[in-house]
């Protein structure tokens, strides 16, 4: 029966791990590589009908070409909140309507815009170790818990902590290599 409890939180550990690696992507998604990609706007909330609406729900986002992005908005009479709203996104970008399609070409990266956005990537990173090494934490709290309510022993405990740490340091592996590749991405002219 313990064996089944620990491989259920070894489980959860898992897919906690996997939800912190997930949103690390998401927010290396975000970052501006010097290249179009619908991922750039897709965070950006545009004021249409009242309220406020994703990007994709009030046009179709595109990527024509590798230095341009288009959004064909669905409702002319949101033209201008779209171009509003990426503009005030702080991405840096100058949207130009044509009718409903809005054109916007995505500049090249100075160097310095280039170490900028390696050190938000390297702060993301240090965010999602961060959020591995606290699900690491809790997964030790709970097998000392059961070790002192003689659930398992001591022999147990050890071991279970072993497999925790090492499913811990191949998920910071993980992080680490994505950081890898984006600063590549990143510092790629």
């Amino acid at each position: 029966m313990v064996w089944n409890d620990f491989n259920t939180m070894k489980a959860d550990a898992k897919h906690r791990m996997d939800g912190s690696l997930a949103i690390l992507h998401k927010e290396f998604s975000g970052l501006r590589t010097g290249r179009a990609s619908t991922s750039l706007l897709e965070p950006i909330v545009v004021d249409a009908y009242g309220g406020k609406m994703p990007m994709n729900q009030v046009g179709t986002i595109g990527v024509p070409e590798p230095r341009l992005l288009t959004v064909q908005v669905w409702d002319r009479s949101l033209v201008k909140s779209v171009e509003k709203a990426i503009r005030e996104a702080n991405l840096g970008l100058n949207p130009q309507s044509d009718g409903q399609l809005i054109r916007i070409p995505i500049p090249s990266l100075t160097a310095e815009r280039r170490q900028e956005l390696a050190k938000i990537a390297a702060k993301y990173t240090e965010e999602g170790r961060v959020a591995i090494r606290n699900v690491r934490r809790h997964c030790m709290d709970e097998l000392k818990k059961l070790e002192k309510d003689h659930k398992i022993s001591e022999d147990q405990h050890r071991d279970y902590s072993a497999q925790v740490q090492k499913l811990t340091d191949e998920y910071i592996k993980k992080i680490d290599d994505t950081l890898a590749h984006k600063d590549q991405e990143i510092k790629q002219v």
